[in-house]
């Protein structure tokens, strides 16, 4: 029996699911489940609570409630589900989930006496009841029937939306159903924890009250739940009875917001760390640990967890928790954070006595307090024997010896570090080393969250980077040394040379007026070019504050003094130059915050500021001419990758060349710098494979402006399959060309007018679907010309080999100095990169057989490990060189590859390289005239053999009279028939 798959097969597959871990289910068998518990417990259809289910299990669990009164009870707990306010009946209602709800009884000597009813009961799980069932109706003022509802002792607590993506829906859509009952009919959502939107093959979910942003993955779970099945995996995880009672108790903050407040849930990488932390400190086995969790996940949050658990929880004897931040600007926003949120025992250090006095006093509380007030707090004054210190930017903790300075003062201690970018300089003592800091001997860290998994999530962006690193100088040399032996004729040769190499440093020449003024051209040309245009934001990153402030004079002059900020601090000892950008604290913090906003300023100009804790999703492009390094550089990179609509990566221009050596500059694992920084024209190369999946889905139509192909088109999308596939392959396109341009490739190689169809199509489809009034207002199709990238500009080089960030390049931390691992990774990339390209050129096949033959005289130890990856590197350069020349030549790669084989396979055969070339010119025009490629399988058809073999012969024999090249050389007509077809003609 054949089923067709529907979203009805992805409810029942939930329900089994949840059946697995624990849930009593009804409605497996395709009916709906809620009927069973509607009819058992006689439930009105206007009801969102099973109140007679509720007031059994409330008889059960509270001794001083009986058959007798529970009746009064569920009629004054009835009363607290009519709120007028979704949020403030959620908060409130949540109180009662957690603390119990107070109640009036009589005793029987005739007094009445005040008690706490709990309604559900989470020191005994087994004594609750956990209900799952489909098709859960609510009518009020209109009905609402989400696909999935789960009950604890009779109150909804999750409400699931699902959606079959084989009925053309996705999560996203489940979304936009789940925001739609919370405004129709809000009592639903009273009692509820968070929401589920799931489609076919994937699961979010948010917070009760959460917009849509703020949907997401739960993509980690215990090793009980470990699944293949990804959204099997994350609902056995999220949705178990033990992790939603957990989550429910300990893990829900309400923070005041200006619009009204928000119900806060935690990320999976939030809720498994504070796990961890509270496991290490319960078990006492060992009194450090690192968090390492990338820039953007939400560490703060994970510190507040924790603290909350820390301090309600049976973890440990009324425990004394610190959180220690290392800027006063840290400091405020934590304070800022903790006065919005629901979080009760807490206070602030607000001097070094003032610290002291709190670790003395040993008083169970969160206290936040800076790294600095350690400063000159007296040793060993820990007043309690349970403490708990988490330290944010746990790679700075080791600085200016405070760290030593807290150690003293809190000798006996738990210490978490919690870092986006741990520091690991070298293995003697006095280097600094994260991981030896605050991880135990054979831990690395008590737990990760990775660049690669935040950008997998969603949580932050890619970032891809552009090198501008070299200019072209024209030196008057003999001048240069004229005036330098004039200044420093008193010198020896030595003490010249020694005095260079002192003085004469990156922060130098950034200072050095030429050269900025290059730079700010080039900024305020790529600024304008590919920031601009899309409403994102720019930061110039600079060594010193001279070049800053150079910088600022010459952007201010060139776009004005609105779009542009400089911000560092200047004294009355500066010169004038430095001194007119000085800025105090208020009106750094007045320009950051217009900053974060759509209007002005557009760039920013900063040295020794905002390159961490700076959090503004509108900055996309850092200008970057400042040397950084590691943990640094991690940090910089960070502040470009926060997600905003419509944004799809960071970007960095790299004025340093910092990225041309990257393993060098990011002394980390494989997998964090393979995604902390990606080549950007990998962002072109994603643009030209969706222009050709989405073109695909039009096979046979002709690319015209008839209207028998428009309509032809519209058809092909109109039905199942294709109208899903190009429905989110076209939301996909649309992202990426709104990254990509303006960009000269986009008009030169034909993407530009290829994407043009596909908008006009998509506009006939939308009108022709959903009969919208005007399709076009949310297309975001370009208005502005594209204007060409390859504009000439001497003084700076643009034209530097592209390399693609993989983790077939880089390799742990210790590898990274071995040559044999370079060797064998570089082997590797270099045959994955040759392999599917062998029959596209010949020389790509001799390229492959060098690979082969360098590897094996390495591996028979005929050449050393540097040879080796000296070698290896060299045909990689090769590798980018053929294409670089057919791009030099206007050649496509079909007509390249024919012209080098006859030119370096067949030369005595041709009488020129100009006939080589217009032979192959001539080859390929013909293939495309005369090969009918619009159907699957064209390429091994015989109908295009045949046809192929036709066209040589017309070319060469009969237009060129090369006939000796077929009949002397069996191979050629397999070789040039390869060409053209591994290139598509």
């Amino acid at each position: 029996m054949v089923s067709t798959p529907s979203e009805y097969g992805v409810e029942r597959s939930l329900l089994s699911w949840l059946d697995g871990v624990g849930w009593e289910t009804h409605g497996q068998d395709g009916d709906r489940g809620a009927n069973v518990l509607d009819d058992a417990y006689e439930r009105d259809s206007h009801e969102v609570l099973y109140w007679y289910l509720l007031a059994e299990q409330v008889v059960a669990l509270n001794d001083a409630v009986t058959e007798d009164n529970v009746e009064k009870f569920i009629s004054s707990l009835k009363r607290d589900l009519d709120a007028e306010n979704l949020m403030n009946g959620n908060r409130a209602f949540h109180q009662l989930l957690t603390k119990g709800k107070t109640f009036s009884v009589q005793r029987d000597d005739g007094t009445t006496e005040t008690i706490y009813v709990d309604l559900i009961d989470y020191e005994n799980p087994e004594n609750n009841r956990f209900h799952a069932v489909n098709q859960f109706s609510v009518s009020r003022e209109t009905t609402i029937r989400p696909d999935v509802s789960l009950f604890v002792n009779g109150i909804p607590l999750v409400t699931m939306e699902l959606k079959s993506q084989a009925q053309d829906n996705d999560w996203h859509d489940a979304v936009s159903d789940l925001l739609a009952y919370q405004d129709d009919v809000p009592h639903l959502f009273v009692p509820g924890l968070f929401n589920v939107a799931a489609d076919t093959m994937e699961l979010r979910y948010g917070a009760v009250g959460a917009p849509r942003e703020f949907y997401e993955p739960w993509n980690d779970a215990p090793a009980k739940y470990e699944d293949d099945n990804e959204m099997r995996q994350a609902l056995k995880a999220l949705c178990n009875p033990s992790t939603i009672l957990d989550l429910l108790k300990n893990f829900v903050f309400y923070e005041r917001r200006a619009g009204g407040d928000a119900k806060i849930v935690p990320r999976y990488m939030q809720y498994y760390a504070v796990n961890r932390i509270l496991d290490r400190v319960h078990r006492g086995e060992h009194k450090r640990g690192l968090i390492w969790h990338t820039q953007g996940s939400g560490k703060s949050f994970t510190m507040l967890y924790a603290a909350e658990n820390l301090l309600k929880r049976d973890v440990a004897r009324n425990p004394q928790v610190f959180i220690i931040v290392d800027t006063d600007k840290l400091n405020s926003q934590m304070r800022d954070q903790l006065a919005n949120l629901s979080l009760e025992q807490w206070t602030e250090a607000e001097s070094i006595n003032h610290l002291e006095e709190l670790i003395e006093r040993g008083q169970s509380e969160l206290v936040l307090t800076t790294i600095q007030k350690f400063e000159n707090v007296e040793p060993n004054v820990q007043g309690h024997d349970e403490v708990i210190v988490m330290s944010d930017e746990a790679h700075r903790f080791m600085e200016a010896d405070l760290g030593s300075r807290l150690n003293a003062a809190l000798p006996d201690c738990y210490h978490f570090g919690f870092t986006g970018t741990p520091v690991r300089e070298g293995e003697r003592h006095e280097d600094r080393n994260t991981f030896r800091e605050f991880s135990p001997d054979g831990e690395d860290y008590l737990h990760r969250y990775s660049v690669k998994q935040g950008i997998e999530d969603g949580l932050i962006l890619p970032v891809y980077f552009t090198l501008r690193h070299e200019m072209e100088w024209e030196i008057d040399e003999a001048g240069l040394d004229e005036e330098f032996e004039k200044e420093f004729r008193g010198m020896t040769t030595d003490e010249k040379l020694e005095f260079i190499r002192d003085n004469v440093n990156a922060t130098t020449l950034a200072e050095i007026e030429p050269r900025v003024e290059r730079a700010v051209d080039e900024i305020d040309h790529h600024y304008d070019e590919h920031v601009a245009p899309n409403g994102w934001k720019g930061m110039v990153v600079t060594p010193s504050r001279r070049s800053a402030a150079m910088y600022g004079e010459r952007l201010i002059e060139q776009r004005g003094e609105d779009e542009v900020e400089v911000l560092y601090t200047a004294t009355k000892g500066d010169p004038e130059l430095i001194q007119q950008f000085h800025t105090d604290s208020e009106e750094r913090d007045s320009i950051i915050q217009d900053f974060k906003k759509e209007d002005e300023p557009k760039l920013l100009v900063v040295h020794n500021m905002l390159l961490t804790g700076f959090d503004a999703p509108v900055l996309k492009t850092m200008y970057l001419d400042r040397n950084l390094k590691n943990h640094n550089l991690m940090q910089a990179i960070a502040r470009t990758n926060r997600p905003a609509e419509g944004k799809e990566n960071g970007e960095i221009v790299d004025f340093q060349g910092v990225f041309e050596n990257i393993d060098e500059a990011l002394e980390y694992d494989a997998e964090t710098k393979a995604y902390a920084a990606r080549d950007k024209d990998e962002l072109f190369d994603d643009l030209v494979d969706q222009v050709e999946s989405v073109l695909e889905i039009f096979d046979g139509v002709p690319k015209t402006d008839s209207q028998e192909a428009t309509y032809e088109a519209v058809n092909r999308v109109s039905t199942h399959p294709e109208r899903r596939e190009f429905k989110q392959g076209f939301r996909h396109l649309q992202n990426l060309y709104e990254a990509v341009a303006p960009d000269g490739r986009l008009v030169s190689e034909g993407i530009e007018q290829k994407y043009k169809w596909l908008s006009r199509i998509h506009v006939a489809f939308k009108r022709t679907t959903s009969g919208e009034d005007d399709p076009e207002e949310d297309m975001r199709e370009k208005t502005r010309d594209i204007i060409s990238n390859n504009v000439e500009i001497t003084e700076i080089k643009r034209d530097f080999p592209t390399y693609k960030l993989g983790e077939e390049y880089l390799e742990d931390v210790e590898g990274l100095d071995n040559p044999g691992v370079k060797a064998s990774q570089i082997a590797h990339a270099t045959r994955e990169h040759l392999h599917p390209r062998e029959n596209q050129n010949p020389r790509y096949k001799r390229l492959s057989e060098r690979v082969t033959d360098i590897v094996e005289r390495w591996q028979g130890d005929e050449i050393s490990d540097p040879d080796a990856v000296e070698a290896l590197r060299s045909v990689e350069e090769e590798i980018l060189e053929v294409e670089e020349e057919a791009e030099e030549q206007g050649m496509d790669d079909a007509e390249f590859a024919i012209y080098t084989h006859l030119t370096e396979e067949t030369p005595d055969a041709i009488e020129s390289e100009e006939q080589a070339e217009e032979v192959a010119e001539e080859i390929v025009s013909q293939f495309r005239d005369r090969v009918d490629r619009g159907y699957t399988g064209w390429k091994t058809n015989q109908q295009t053999i045949s046809e192929i073999e036709r066209i040589l012969l017309d070319v060469l024999v009969v237009e060129n009279d090369l006939g000796h090249l077929i009949q002397e050389d069996d191979e050629f007509v397999d070789a040039i028939r390869n060409y053209l077809i591994q290139n598509n003609g």
